[in-house]
């Protein structure tokens, strides 16, 4: 006889489902109806619970912003560390950890991109921004400048991840731009200059 799951256990289990539908086919192609078949459970129960598919689709966008700035905040509780030139490359390596997990990075994607449509969403996406901004200048000290940099290299990072880039390192322009962002190579063997 299988257990039955606590109201929490489903919540978790329909978040996990949700996050592989969103991953899968985006805010728009994805329906409390998908979400609801990948969790194994009935739509009207999906609806119950979340309300409707933006607040469903927040809610997984929310948990991938707090696992990637959790895993950035714990990674810059030292200030030495956080005061040091390697904390960049720190940081990038938490990154492509966290985002091995490719639900996590397409989520994110998608929540970026829904949020050109959609109001609440477009909110999320900009409180995220906002706090990896505020988080990185106020734990490392950096420039306002330096924080742009790092962020916008890892957007560049996220498309280049998206699109199976790593699997194409035969194209150079495709490893140069893996190269600079974040300061990794993404998978990509670039040579060194001479």
């Amino acid at each position: 006889m299988k257990a039955r799951l606590s109201a929490a256990e489903r919540r978790e289990m329909i978040l996990e489902a949700a996050g592989r539908a969103f991953s899968r086919g985006g805010y728009a192609g994805t329906s409390t109806d998908v979400v609801a078949l990948e969790a194994g459970v009935s739509q009207p129960y999906v609806v119950r619970m979340f309300g409707t598919k933006a607040d469903l689709f927040q809610e997984v966008f929310d948990r991938a912003v707090a696992a990637l700035l959790t895993a950035f905040a714990a990674e810059l509780e030292d200030p030495e560390v956080a005061a040091s030139p390697e904390v960049w490359s720190r940081l990038g390596g938490v990154y492509n950890r966290l985002v091995e997990n490719r639900d996590v990075l397409v989520v994110l994607l998608q929540g970026f991109s829904a949020a050109a449509g959609h109001p609440q969403i477009a909110a999320a996406a900009r409180r995220f921004v906002s706090a990896l901004y505020t988080l990185l200048v106020e734990r490392t000290g950096c420039s306002p400048e330096r924080a742009r940099e790092f962020i916008a290299n890892g957007m560049l990072l996220n498309a280049l991840l998206a699109m199976n880039a790593t699997e194409h390192a035969d194209d150079p322009a495709l490893a140069a731009l893996a190269e600079c962002a974040l300061g990794h190579d993404c998978g990509f063997d670039v040579p060194e200059p001479e």
